[in-house]
């Protein structure tokens, strides 16, 4: 049986996201909703597939990595992580059904039958917060990981939270460094951890500030997590400046990784974007690592449909690990062709968005898109987590006043707009 990579086809689709997820997505991650499918074709006729998303992060596949990988032996080419995360899945993929065992035989020995999976989304009105997390438990969730962000009451929104959802129910907040400084990290997370729910701060300053981060450790209860990267993970290990890690990228990345981190006795969560797709190659990876034991983050909730034939079905925050050939799941292909798409430059920023953020003191500030009031308040230029503050999105009424201050908006000094 040859293995060898007959051909690599790359398919664009437009995955709409969910109707609370879109209204709230638009203002910082409109691109989210486009995906890259990667399908191998192996000289023996399996097929396999894999996701990347084309506009995030690490996962770009580009021309020359398809050039690159097609006529090599696919089991040769596939542990190598600069081929971008939709190829390497795929070969991952094809490989293991051509040889009908899944894919974490590929990877090392089974540690778990089942692995936790978390509920996501950016930061939002309190109604929609409380809409999604209703949604989430419905569904088995039992994690719900949000940007904390400081153009909203955060203490206020948890406090809700927790109010509206089960006992049972946990929280996971991601600051992506949007508290400064350990000075007002203190102040905002010694009122968090009051909430039981709360289960894990992500990144609350910059994550070089390594005494920084080894002091804001020492004043919570709550668990601090950082990404592997910054600073570099031996530094992290040995200064200890978390209670855990988020771990993403290639898969010889991820397991070297993985192993560091469970070489310290510490945890972390999987973190692959995407659809469904996304979420069972986390499964896959989940299944050979001990400590991927927080809820991994997959976004999969976002969209209107996984990709898969099948569902995927959450008992008590936890989905069964496939023990079937490949990755575990088939594609949707009806599913695929409905919202496939040609390739397109990314859509960003979304057009007509009008955002206004305000104070209880009367005072507001109005943007275009999400790297204005980003760069506003990471540079240091707003109030950090003021009680009382209110982000919104002002609707276009067709009235010169809205066509104006939207004008204006646009014009807001030297803002670059950068990769998110």
């Amino acid at each position: 049986m040859r293995l060898t990579v007959k051909n690599i086809e790359r398919i664009w689709v437009d995955l709409p996201f969910r109707e609370v997820a879109h209204r709230n997505m638009i203002r910082e991650l409109p691109h989210w909703s486009i995906l890259e499918l990667c399908k191998v074709t192996l000289e023996c006729g399996t097929v396999g597939i894999g996701e990347t998303m084309p506009f995030y992060t690490w996962q770009e596949v580009t021309d020359e990595s398809v050039a690159r990988a097609t006529g090599k032996p696919a089991s040769e080419v596939m542990w190598d992580d600069s081929l971008g995360g939709g190829l390497q899945m795929a070969l991952f993929d094809a490989v293991a059904r051509a040889n009908e065992v899944p894919v974490h035989h590929l990877l090392g020995e089974k540690q778990r039958s089942n692995a936790p999976v978390s509920w996501w989304s950016v930061e939002m009105p309190i109604e929609d917060w409380i809409s999604e997390a209703r949604e989430a438990v419905s569904l088995g969730y039992t994690n719900y990981k949000m940007k904390a962000r400081p153009w909203v009451d955060l203490v206020q929104q948890v406090k809700t939270i927790s109010e509206e959802t089960p006992d049972y129910f946990e929280i996971d907040l991601d600051f992506n460094t949007m508290l400064c400084n350990s000075a007002h990290a203190v102040r905002i997370l010694t009122q968090l951890q009051k909430y039981e729910k709360v289960k894990i701060f992500e990144s609350p300053i910059p994550q070089k500030d390594v005494a920084g981060n080894k002091y804001l450790r020492a004043q919570t209860s709550v668990p601090i997590a950082m990404h592997v990267g910054n600073p570099p993970l031996t530094t992290a290990l040995e200064e200890d400046v978390c209670d855990g890690f988020v771990v993403n990228g290639g898969v010889s990345q991820v397991l070297h990784e993985a192993h560091c981190i469970t070489e310290k006795n510490k945890v972390f969560w999987l973190q692959n974007t995407g659809s469904g797709l996304s979420t069972v190659w986390c499964l896959q990876l989940a299944a050979v690592l001990s400590h991927a034991r927080w809820p991994a983050v997959n976004c999969h909730n976002l969209y209107v449909h996984t990709l898969l034939k099948n569902p995927l079905v959450v008992k008590g925050g936890y989905v069964d690990i496939p023990d079937t050939p490949g990755i575990g799941y088939e594609l949707d292909w009806d599913v695929v062709e409905k919202y496939r798409i040609e390739p397109i430059a990314k859509p960003y920023p979304y057009p007509d968005l009008l955002i206004r953020v305000s104070w209880p003191s009367g005072a507001e500030d109005f943007y275009a898109h999400g790297l204005q009031y980003w760069d506003d308040y990471i540079e240091g230029r707003r109030p950090i987590f003021s009680p009382g503050v209110n982000m919104d999105v002002v609707p276009d009424d067709g009235s010169d006043q809205w066509r104006s201050q939207y004008n204006e908006a646009l014009k807001k000094p030297s803002w670059v707009l950068r990769d998110n």
